[in-house]
């Protein structure tokens, strides 16, 4: 995937979801979407944890 479109369609998605909210709903959408965001990173780093521990005891 080219990085520059995908920062722009991240940039209209925010636009777009940001459009018609107040500025506490858009805070409270940022909140969400940061921990979803954090939530995802951590499933992935400790299902890679697990993978390497699991391939070191073979």
């Amino acid at each position: 995937m080219d990085p520059c479109a995908v920062n722009m369609s991240v940039s209209a998605l925010a636009c777009a979801i940001a459009k018609g909210k107040t500025s506490a709903e858009i805070s409270a959408l940022s909140a969400f979407f940061t921990q979803l965001g954090d939530s995802l990173d951590t499933i992935v780093s400790f299902g890679e944890l697990n993978e390497s521990c699991c391939d070191n005891k073979n």
